[in-house]
C-alpha cells in the first residue's frame, strides 16, 4: 500500500514574546501553532508498468455476460494485461433508449429489443441484469485478482439515463440541470438525446457531490474493484474528482483512476492516467499521409511541455469509440497498424488494448445492439504479447516518471529513431512512418538485440511501415 496522504508538519511556529509592560501589566505571551499539510497523489506501485485491456462485456462473448467473460481471463492474462477495464455494467435506461446502427441510430419504442447505450446509466448502484448477478460480478473480480490483474469499471458521472433512479423523487431531481420548463434535458451541444445532464455547476450545494461520491465508494467498498475509467471527465469539475479521489483512498489506498480527457490539472490530485487523444489523432493522420515523422517529433515537445513527468498518458490505436464511430484498425491505418501500435507501446505512455484487437478484428462493433467480437484465430496475440513484455520488463518503458522520456536520435526524414534509457537498459526504436521504402542505417546498435527479428540489426532498407525495437541491457 503505497498510496497515502503525506502529512508534513512544517514545525510549530512557537514564539513566546515577552512584551514590554505598557501600563504596569505584563502582556500574556501567545503561542502560535501552525501545521502545513501536503496532500499528494501517489500512483499505486503496481501501476508503474501496467498495461490496460478494455473489455466490452456485451460483445466479448456470444452470451455477452460476466460469467462467460470470466472464462477468458486466463487468456487475457497470457496476453500480458494488468488492468481489465469493464465498459459500463449498470442497468441501461429505457426512456429515450437508442437503437439501430452506429451513426444511423434512432430512439426506439418502449419494449423494443434494442439494448441501448451502456453509457446511459439507470442506477449507479445497480448491475445490468443482462450481464448476470452480483455473485457473477464478484466472482469476475475475484478471478481477475487471483490472476494478479486489477479491475476498473467505466463511470459516467456527467449524465444519467432519463429514467434513472435519481429522477424518481424531488431530492434526486435536484441533481439535474433543468430546462426553462423545469424538465430534465440532454447535454447541450451533443446528439446524446438518450441521457440527461446533471447540474455539476451547483453540485456541492444540490447534493450531487455527496450522492456521486457515495455511489463510487459503494463499488470499491462492497465489490472490491480497483478504480474507475471516468467517461468525459472534462465535463465534471476537477474539484469533484479531487475530492472523490481522496475519499476513495480512505477505502482503498491504491485506487487507480483513468480520465477520458486530456486535462493537465487532472493529474495534480485526481487521476493517475488520461487519454493521449492528440497523439492518437496524429497517428491516424500519419497513416493517411497527412502528417509525418516530423509531426510526431513536434507533438512530443508539446506533450512534455503540457504534462508533468508523473502523468500516465494512455496510448492506443483503437478503443470502443474509435472502433464503432471512426473505423477499424484496418480502415484507419491500412498497413500501418502494427507500426502505430509499436509507437504507442514504446514511445511514451501506458498502452491500451481493446478486446478483439489481439485478433486483428476488422469489424465495427454495433454500439447499441448485440454484436459479438469475431475472435477467429487470435492472429495478433503474439505481437501484442511482445509489446506487453517489453513494457513489463524494461524500466525505460515504464509509465510516467517511473520510465524515461524518449530522446530523438534522428531529427528529420520519414524514419522515427528514438531511445529511452534507464537503470542500465537502453531501448531504441526504429519506425518507418511512410508508405515507401526508406534507406536508413541506425547508428550505435553495438550490443543491442532486435525484438521482432534478429536480422534487423543489419537492416539498411526499411519497407513501408517497417519497425524494430532494439534492447541493450547492462551485463
Amino acid at each position: 500500500m503505497n498510496r497515502i496522504l503525506i502529512s508534513l508538519s512544517l514545525g510549530l511556529l512557537i514564539s513566546s514574546c515577552a512584551l514590554a509592560p505598557a501600563d504596569g501589566d505584563t502582556a500574556m505571551a501567545e503561542q502560535v501553532n501552525a501545521t502545513d499539510t501536503l496532500d499528494a497523489l501517489i500512483h499505486p506501485d503496481w501501476s508503474r508498468n501496467a498495461v490496460i485491456y478494455e473489455l466490452n462485456v456485451r460483445q466479448h462473448t456470444p452470451a455477452g455476460d460476466l460469467a462467460s467473460a470470466m472464462r477468458d481471463l486466463p487468456r487475457i492474462k497470457e496476453l500480458g494485461m494488468d488492468i481489465v477495464w469493464l465498459m459500463p455494467v449498470h442497468p441501461i435506461g429505457e426512456v429515450n433508449r437508442k437503437g439501430g446502427e452506429n451513426k444511423d441510430n434512432y430512439l426506439v419504442q418502449p419494449g423494443s429489443s434494442s439494448l441501448g447505450s451502456p453509457y446511459s446509466a439507470q442506477d449507479y448502484k445497480g448491475l445490468n441484469p443482462d450481464y448476470g448477478t452480483w455473485a457473477d460480478f464478484d466472482a469476475f473480480v475475484a478471478a481477475a485478482h487471483e490472476l494478479e490483474m486489477k479491475v476498473i469499471i467505466d463511470w459516467v458521472a456527467n449524465h444519467t439515463a432519463f429514467d434513472a433512479v435519481w429522477t424518481r423523487d424531488s431530492v434526486g431531481l435536484g441533481y439535474y440541470l433543468l430546462d426553462e420548463a423545469g424538465q430534465i434535458q440532454p447535454p447541450t451541444g451533443t446528439d446524446w438525446v438518450d441521457v440527461a445532464q446533471l447540474d455539476w455547476e451547483r453540485g456541492e450545494e444540490n447534493g450531487l457531490y455527496d450522492a456521486m461520491e457515495s455511489a463510487m465508494a459503494f463499488w470499491v467498498r462492497d465489490h472490491d474493484i480497483d478504480g474507475f475509467r471516468c467517461d468525459v471527465a472534462g465535463k465534471v469539475p476537477t474539484a469533484f474528482w479531487n475530492r472523490v479521489r481522496r475519499s476513495l483512498e480512505r477505502i482503498e489506498p491504491e485506487v487507480f483512476m483513468l480520465a477520458e480527457a486530456e486535462v493537465p490539472e487532472h493529474h495534480d490530485r485526481a487521476f493517475d492516467a488520461s487519454y493521449a487523444w492528440e497523439f492518437h489523432h496524429i497517428t491516424n493522420e500519419v497513416a493517411a499521409g497527412h502528417m509525418n515523422a516530423d509531426s510526431v517529433r513536434a507533438y512530443m515537445e508539446r506533450e512534455f511541455e503540457r504534462f508533468s513527468p508523473s502523468a500516465f498518458r494512455m496510448t492506443f490505436i483503437t478503443n470502443h469509440d474509435e472502433n464503432s464511430w471512426n473505423g477499424t484498425v484496418r480502415e484507419r491505418y491500412g498497413d500501418a497498424g502494427r507500426a502505430m501500435a509499436v509507437m504507442c507501446g514504446t514511445m511514451f505512455g501506458m498502452p491500451l488494448i481493446y478486446g478483439g484487437q489481439e485478433s486483428g478484428m476488422d469489424k465495427r462493433l454495433r454500439f447499441f445492439e448485440k454484436d459479438t467480437v469475431p475472435w477467429g484465430d487470435y492472429r495478433e496475440m503474439s505481437f501484442y504479447r511482445i509489446l506487453s513484455d517489453l513494457h513489463h520488463h524494461h524500466p525505460p518503458l515504464y509509465n510516467g516518471e517511473a520510465g524515461a522520456r524518449p530522446v530523438q536520435l534522428v531529427d528529420a526524414g520519414d524514419v522515427l529513431y528514438f531511445e529511452r534509457a534507464a537503470e542500465g537498459t537502453s531501448v531504441r526504436v526504429v519506425i518507418n512512418l511512410s508508405d515507401t521504402t526508406v534507406a536508413f542505417k541506425p547508428e550505435g546498435l553495438d550490443g543491442y538485440r532486435g525484438t521482432f527479428s534478429r536480422k534487423s540489426l543489419a537492416k539498411t532498407a526499411w519497407e513501408p511501415w517497417a519497425f524494430e525495437v532494439f534492447v541493450k541491457q547492462a551485463k
